[in-house]
This record gives C-alpha cells, structure tokens and sequence, in this order.
C-alpha cells in the first residue's frame, strides 16, 4: 500500500491512523534491529495518530497527508528530538520547533516516527556513523543503502514508514532511491522553502523532498511541500546520457539504462541518446572543496559538534580552513557558470541519467573502490547527481526495470521550474505501484 491508498482506506472507514501507527512501530520493533534505519523515535506518534484519527471522526476536510507515518532525515529539524546528523553531540540536543518543510507535513497531518540515521553531516554516499552505525540495505543487509539519505530509504522500502522527507546536496535522495526501488523528487532551488534548521554545508545546493513508494505519492508530498501540482503528461523530448566521458558505470545499470530508453519510447516520447553538452570538469575540481569550507564554518561557529567528529570530517574542516575567500569564489563562479549553461535545457524537455554508476556496495564501506573492473575514487559511484545539484535543477529518481532483486534507479532532470513536469512523466512510468 503507498500514501494515496491508505488515504483512500481512511476516508471510507477501512483502516484507523491509530492501528496504522501501531502497526509501523511493531515492524519498526522487529526489523530495525537488522536494519538501523532509525537514529531515533519519537515519543508522540501515537498521539499524533489519534489527533489524525479525531480528524477523520468530525468530519469536515482533514489535512492532505492526515494519518500517514513519515520518517524524516536526522538532518532535518523535528521537535521533540534531536537533529544528530549523524554526530554524538547533536544527539544531545533535543530540537524545540520544526524547521519549515517538516511543519509543512505536520500541519497536512502526517504522523512523524523518528528520525532516519545519515552519515554523519551528510556529505557521503552511503549511511553509516560512529554514533548510531551502518543502516543497511532491506535486500541484503550485507550492503549499503546508499547515503546519504539512506535510514530514510531503508524505513520505507522495509515497511517501517510509509514515506519520508529527506535532503539531497549532490544526490542523497535519488541514489538512495534508486538503490531500493523508491520514487524520490529533487526540488530546484527554491522550489521547497527552507528555514529553521541545522546550519548549511553545502551552499544552496542542498533541497529538501520527499521519498516515496509511488509516482502519485511523490505529486502528493510535493504538492504539500511545495503548492504545485502534477501537469498532466505529455509527449517529451529527452536527451539519455548513458555514461559520462571515460567513468565506469555497472553492466546492470547499463541495461536497465538501455530498457528505460525503450520503455519511454514506447510510451511516445522522443528519445536522442547523446552526450551531457556541458564540461563538468571545472566543477569537478573544486566540489569537494565546498563542503571542506563549509565544515570548517561549522566548526568556527560551534566549536563542541565538530570536536565529536570524526577525524575524517576534521580533516576536512582543517583543509576547509586553508581555503581562501578566493577559494571559495572560485568556487561559485564556477557553479554560476554552470548555471547559465544548463539553462533552456538544450532545447530538451528532460534528461534521462542513471541515478548511480554502481550497484550497492559492503555497508561499512564509504564507496566501492572498483566499478565494472576499473578503479574508481570517493564519488565515482555518484558521477550522474551532483553536477545537477550545482546546476540548480529539479530531478525525479525513479524505478527502472531490472533482472533479479535488487533494485536500479534512473532520473529524469528537467529545466528550472519543471516539477510539475517530471512528476506527470513519472505518472506515465509508474506500472501502477501502491495503487
């Protein structure tokens, strides 16, 4: 069952919020153990649940998500409990109010569970930290989910939340998507407000969206987070970059890669397979210089939750604090540059990419160092996502088809604005998920 369907069930008297609830944290009780998903539980889900539940009773028109258990990214502020990020002193801090996206849900009335385990500051592409340890894939617990969003994929695609909320700085939504056969939506820049949360590492390249189980879900979330709705769908125009320059990507991704071509032909739209016109060279080099800078601002304005890092993560500060002023503008003009070279889209309508270059890897590795027989570094696995990050644009991370169990994801990026759009694509992909 996905969102849509058990709004439907409460709306007609078949299931209760309350049993609902019970029923999420009786998985949660019996598979997190195995899993690690959560990083913490809040202690008043259930009350939300009956607060949803006296909603339905009096009738009149209860919130657009009344009911629904969310887990939400342990990146994100929730009051109640803490915004850890993965780091051993944020998990001393019990948050007192909602950052925006987050009261967004609750005010549509969504019953919030816990908060989903990330590597600590959420800057890798898998999920695991020295404060709450490695989350693990639902497939094969041997394996990682991805990162850095990976707690929050791992609750919904296992049963231990129905949907979740979850942030997405260089891919942390869609490749976590991807890996466990989730819909997940990376808002342009702007699209979902911000506010009243942790402190940014990431400049702006960082968007909050949800992660769901259906292509209606993810319209439905969005519409919440954002006010836009779904447009109806169209026939497309879609450029397909299967690779990028001379980076490996896994046999298995290539064939799912080469079906999703095929099946959105058969579905009517134009599909040119071709290369990214854009060089994303000169990004390449100063991106792990940005979240370096914006670790050793952390670290400068408070001082006791970088001490608790991890050496890597100060290691990375003290690089960060050696950059220059110059560094850093550089840096951005670089991102602006990119900016104006994605605008217009190329005259496409979309683009359609891999969400990851490899299939999941051990879970308490950060990345696999070899992928299709080649020697890869720290992002290798994540060549398609960040670039789309720094162009400021929204994309859609999807199911594509697949041989065996374990899942392959695929995005569709579209120009600025063009949310609406990817999720009336989505409709037309989604073989009928949670309906």
């Amino acid at each position: 069952m996905d969102a849509t369907a058990l709004l439907t069930a409460y709306a007609e008297g078949r299931a209760d919020p309350v049993e609902v609830t019970r029923a999420h944290l009786d998985v949660i009780a019996a598979q997190d153990g195995r899993l690690n998903a959560y990083s913490t539980l809040s202690g008043t889900a259930l009350h939300a649940a009956r607060t949803a539940a006296q909603a339905l009773r009096e009738g009149g028109t209860p919130g657009a998500l009344n009911g629904v258990p969310v887990i939400i990214k342990d990146n994100l502020c929730a009051a109640g409990m803490p915004a850890a990020w993965g780091n051993a002193e944020l998990a001393r801090r019990v948050v007192d109010q909602d950052e925006l996206p987050v009261a967004a849900l609750r005010a549509a009335g969504a019953v919030i569970l816990g908060k989903g385990n990330t590597p600590e500051f959420a800057v890798e592409g898998y999920t695991d930290n020295a404060t709450f340890g490695p989350t693990r894939h639902p497939v094969d617990p041997a394996l990682t989910p991805g990162g850095s969003s990976g707690g929050v994929v791992t609750a919904v695609a296992s049963g231990m939340a129905m949907a979740g909320l979850a942030t997405d700085g260089g891919g942390s939504i869609r490749r976590p998507a991807g890996y466990t056969g989730l819909w997940g939506l990376k808002p342009g820049i702007g699209t979902v407000r911000r506010g009243g949360g942790l402190p940014q590492v990431l400049l702006d390249l960082e968007a909050v969206g949800p992660i769901t189980r259906s292509a209606r879900d993810l319209a439905l979330f969005h519409r919440v987070l954002s006010g836009q709705d779904a447009k109806p769908p169209r026939t497309c125009r879609i450029l397909a970059i299967g690779l990028l320059g001379d980076a490996p990507c896994d046999p298995l991704i290539r064939d799912s890669f080469a079906a999703t071509v095929k099946q959105l032909r058969a579905l009517g739209h134009e599909v040119v397979e071709g290369v990214l016109p854009v060089d994303l060279g000169p990004l390449n080099a100063v991106w792990s210089g940005i979240a370096e800078i914006g670790l050793a601002h952390l670290g400068r304005n408070d001082p006791a939750v970088l001490d608790s890092a991890a050496e890597k993560y100060r290691a990375m500060a003290r690089a960060g604090k050696a950059a220059s002023a110059v560094d850093l503008y550089e840096a951005m003009i670089r991102i602006f540059a990119l900016r104006e070279a994605v605008r217009g889209l190329w005259g496409y309508d979309a683009v359609l990419m891999p969400t990851a270059a490899a299939m999941p890897w051990p879970a308490d590795q950060a990345y696999p160092p070899m992928i299709d027989g080649l020697p890869v570094g720290p992002r290798g696995h994540a060549v398609y996502t960040g670039w789309v990050n720094a162009a400021g644009l929204p994309a859609l991370a999807f199911p594509a088809a697949r041989e065996g169990a374990m899942p392959v994801g695929m995005q569709l990026i579209g120009d600025m604005g063009a949310e609406p759009l990817l999720l009336g694509l989505a409709a037309t992909l989604d073989a009928g998920q949670g309906a």
